[in-house]
């Protein structure tokens, strides 16, 4: 007598499956999708009437993944301690899909609330990968992303840059390098846009397709060709979850989640985020 698991059922299996059996996984399959969508349901009413979010809260590792005809439905979510006396918290909803192997789109939509401002923004993000996955030691890909404002004082803001991912053994590494540029309606600052650098970087140890952990790093440097002092530095890192749950028929829920500490003074002390996708 051999065993099957699914979905953290273990069923006995001898060669074929039984009729109860199949009611069995078709309840729980039916059940997990129920739950799931009244996950969504409660997750996007709190995104719509609660107060949001401070751009980079929610902030999370690009990675160069990409599967032609993957669909996913996107919810993340983040809150940083407050910085200048000012409280960070960041929701969206996105859709997004897997044009090719080389080419994934995607659509958000965010609130935003720092101290007393909010703003609602569209967030339209492109990956592309120019290396066949696992072709070589890194995959080298690329990230465009175009945040601009549907309501609020809140500028257009673009980001561009190489995404690096490289598969040792069971760990996962992925190094990126962004040029972030602000542009449109000047901020509550009053400062001047230029053209700043950012880094994020992520190790990540595949221990079960259900829960896997690492750590993760976000970095801003200040202008590209002229970083600021240390001091005045966003510099962010700790440790991270993962997880892949199949569903059946293509149809998966992936989740991560960090808590961030920050090392520099400019940064915020903590923050907690995390992003949950339903792949269809």
């Amino acid at each position: 007598m051999k065993t099957i698991f699914c979905s953290a059922l273990l069923l006995p299996f001898d060669g074929e499956l039984h009729e109860g059996t199949h009611r069995t996984i078709g309840k729980f399959m039916l059940s997990a999708r129920v739950h799931f969508s009244q996950l969504l349901k409660v997750i996007f009413l709190w995104c719509m009437f609660v107060p949001l979010v401070y751009a980079g809260a929610a902030d999370y590792v690009y990675t160069t993944s990409i599967e032609q005809g993957e669909r996913e439905l996107g919810i993340k979510l983040g809150s940083a301690a407050p910085v200048d006396g000012l409280g960070q918290q960041v929701a969206g909803i996105g859709l997004g899909y897997g044009v090719t192997d080389h080419w994934f789109t995607e659509l958000y939509l965010k609130r935003e609330h720092t101290g007393g401002q909010r703003a609602i923004l569209a967030e339209w993000e492109n990956k592309w990968l120019f290396t066949e996955a696992g072709q070589y030691l890194l995959d080298l890909g690329m990230l465009a992303e175009l945040e601009l404002p549907l309501s609020g004082a809140a500028p257009w803001e673009l980001r561009v840059g190489p995404l690096l991912q490289a598969e040792i053994g069971k760990f996962q590494l992925n190094g990126n390098l962004l040029f972030v540029r602000a542009f449109g309606m000047k901020d509550e600052t009053g400062v001047p846009f230029s053209t700043n650098l950012a880094s994020q970087w992520q190790i990540k140890y595949r221990w079960m397709p259900s829960l896997e952990f690492g750590m993760q790093g976000l970095g801003e440097f200040g202008k590209w060709d002229s970083w600021s002092q240390l001091a005045a530095q966003s510099h962010r890192m700790g440790p991270a979850i993962f997880g892949k749950i199949a569903l059946g028929q293509r149809q998966t829920i992936k989740y991560n989640a960090a808590w961030l500490v920050g090392v520099s003074a400019a940064a915020p002390a903590h923050t907690l985020r995390g992003k949950i996708e339903y792949e269809f």
